[in-house]
């Protein structure tokens, strides 16, 4: 599947605003009183931020080739 460069850049820079919001959101959970009561949902953002990171990795390398 083909994507335009305006297509790709637009893609990262959606993808780079939720793993900031991600990013947040863990922090916060973390930094609860009782991080453990939140541990499903730590780990949930922290497997959400891991698939963007991948998927904002392979939109630069596309980037770049073209």
């Amino acid at each position: 599947m083909e994507f335009a460069k305006e297509e790709l850049a637009e893609a990262k820079r959606q993808i780079d605003s939720t793993l900031h919001k991600l990013r947040q959101t863990r922090k916060t959970l973390e930094a609860k009183g009782q991080p453990e009561r939140y541990r499903s949902q730590i780990t949930l953002a922290a497997r959400r931020i891991r698939a963007f990171e991948i998927a904002l990795s392979l939109i630069e390398c596309e980037l770049e080739r073209k």
